[in-house]
């Protein structure tokens, strides 16, 4: 898994301050309203190549993460 600086990135410099996967200019909430509308993680890489497969996976393992520590 990647490091969290890895994977986000917010600067008010890139899109307004919005989370975005590091190194691009693509939204975080971007990839969760694809998952949301039923795509693939491989439909949304298509649609957004400056995003890697290892950045999309590690943010729902992140996500995992700080949900089964949340709950326990």
């Amino acid at each position: 898994m990647l490091e969290k600086s890895q994977i986000i990135s917010v600067s008010d410099e890139v899109m307004g301050g919005t989370a975005v996967f590091a190194n691009t200019r693509v939204p975080i909430q971007t990839f969760i309203d694809y998952l949301k509308a039923g795509e693939s993680i491989g439909d949304f890489l298509a649609g957004f190549p400056s995003v890697t497969r290892e950045q999309a996976v590690s943010l729902l393992e992140e996500m995992e993460k700080q949900i089964t520590t949340a709950t326990a």
